[in-house]
């Protein structure tokens, strides 16, 4: 475990501390604007603030547990490992890497102990719902400082504000293609932020991961790593295409438009229930060796802290387009995440799970037996044409031989009968545990009734063990989910 660092210096003549005090006024307020004091949310006008932290609190205490979960070692249990990048530091709970500084600012401190091992923090909002209104806008924001350290000194460091869709909670492989918006990242003390895209596929892909779409640029007036600077990234649903811009003290400097990638790949990383924010100080990985080759090195200095003032996530817009009074107005989710308790609509902000029973060795091919069951409703969207999607999470552990399947019945006008019911061929899982993807590339078993327009209707899905001896296990609350084919 690291230990705190104490800073001591001689002491200094009256005036001599009350004109440093002045100088470092005058550049704080030349920094900030006269208008807004270290640890306050800007009023954006034009915006609604939706949420903020100003990290107000007292000397090494931890952020609000309100708020923010912090994350700790070096992976999400289950999940790749060295967070999936190859950095080296251990995450750690510690206020020596963690905590308020009492000024008004989140400070994350990377540290190196007697033996070398490097150890620093990293935290992520709970809420993970953060979304551009529909016909609307998202802001997110935060005012930051860099770790104040470069040159050779700088080697491995990888501060970074970013945020990743809901989706990947609990799962921890859907990456990339859940989406991730790095509104700030740096590397290796340069003087330099970087705004980044990732979607698709990896490797590959219409992002070209593992690098995904971004771009660069100096900071303006100080650098970096010596000032605060406010990191912007904006989600624009209100232009056709929809677009995606990254700023840095208002100046716009990276964009990408819905038409750059697929129409799959963009769905498949803006049409879930949202993203959650994220704040961490890495150390070495892929990115900061990319650029200057292994790191941290033995010239690297541990200590320098990166400082937040604030995060705040802002909305404008949205809703304000007039239904058409020759439609029914569309209600209810066309992406249903499956819930505990038998529920299905908007993901939850956290991944759970429900158990599958057992086929008990016979075989319910085509018949549920015994099958969760979780319903949709009242639900009133135009049929699209389409077909059913689904992406469902299921683990029989080291259970041989088990195979899960799926019905989707429909009602069109929520009356109890069943219009529409589409069963698929059953997935065979692994004995290893972990959960695998069952999804429609099974392939359609059988079909019974037509589509038509959901008025009221309802949608239910079934789930269950169709052959095996063994439970198993599906992924509920931000996992499982099925798309259905209406707008």
């Amino acid at each position: 475990m690291s230990t705190s660092r104490v800073r001591t210096t001689p002491p200094i003549p009256l005036f001599t501390a009350f004109l440093a005090m002045a100088v470092a006024l005058a550049g704080f307020l030349a920094l900030t604007g006269a208008g807004t004091a270290r640890g306050a949310v800007p009023t954006r006008p034009g915006w609604n603030l939706q949420w903020s932290d100003d990290f107000t609190g007292p000397d090494r205490a931890l952020p609000s547990s309100t708020e923010w979960q912090i994350d700790t070692g070096h992976a999400y249990p289950g999940g790749p490992g060295n967070w999936g990048t190859g950095e080296i530091q251990n995450y750690t709970s510690s206020p020596d890497n963690i905590s308020l500084d009492g000024n008004g600012n989140l400070r994350i401190t990377p540290l190196r102990d007697g033996g070398g091992n490097w150890t620093s923090a990293r935290v992520e909002t709970r809420r993970a719902d953060f979304k551009a209104p529909a016909g609307g806008t998202l802001r997110i924001e935060g005012r930051i400082q860099m770790p104040n350290v470069t040159g050779d000194a700088a080697l491995g460091y990888w501060p970074a504000f970013w945020a990743l869709g809901a989706p990947y909670r609990g799962n921890y492989w859907n990456w990339p293609g859940i989406g991730e918006f790095d509104i700030m990242e740096n590397v290796n003390g340069i003087n330099s932020v970087w705004g980044v895209l990732h979607c698709g596929v990896n490797p590959g892909g219409p992002c070209n991961e593992t690098t995904g779409i971004g771009a660069n640029r100096t900071c303006p007036g100080a650098s970096c790593q010596s000032a605060f600077h406010t990191y912007r990234f904006e989600w624009d649903r209100s232009v056709s295409p929809n677009e995606l811009r990254w700023y840095v003290d208002d100046q716009l400097f990276h964009s990408v438009a819905q038409n750059r990638v697929d129409a799959g790949t963009w769905a498949n990383m803006t049409e879930h229930a949202g993203y959650f924010i994220l704040l961490n100080v890495a150390i070495g990985g892929a990115f900061p060796d990319a650029l200057a080759g292994k790191t941290p090195t033995a010239a690297t200095v541990p200590g320098r802290p990166m400082l937040v003032d604030y995060v705040g996530v802002w909305t404008r817009g949205g809703g304000t387009t007039p239904p058409d009074p020759s439609e029914p107005p569309p209600s209810g989710s066309s992406q249903l995440y499956l819930r505990s308790g038998g529920g299905a609509g908007d993901a939850t902000a956290s991944a759970s799970s429900v158990t599958l029973a057992s086929a008990g060795g016979a075989n319910h091919d085509g018949t549920p037996h015994g099958p969760q069951v979780f319903t949709s409703g009242p639900i009133t969207r135009t049929y699209n044409g389409g077909p059913t999607q689904f992406d469902l999470f299921v683990d029989a552990g080291s259970t041989v031989a088990n195979g899960q399947q799926v019905r989707v019945s429909y009602d069109r006008t929520g009356d109890g009968t069943w219009d529409r019911t589409e069963t698929y061929h059953y997935f065979a899982t692994d004995p290893v545990p972990g959960y695998e993807h069952y999804t429609q590339a099974r392939g359609l078993q059988s079909a019974t009734g037509t589509h038509g327009d959901l008025t009221g209707g309802k949608v239910r899905v079934e789930v269950w063990n169709a052959i095996g001896n063994g439970g198993s296990t599906l992924g509920t609350g931000n996992q499982s989910v099925v798309r259905i084919p209406f707008g």
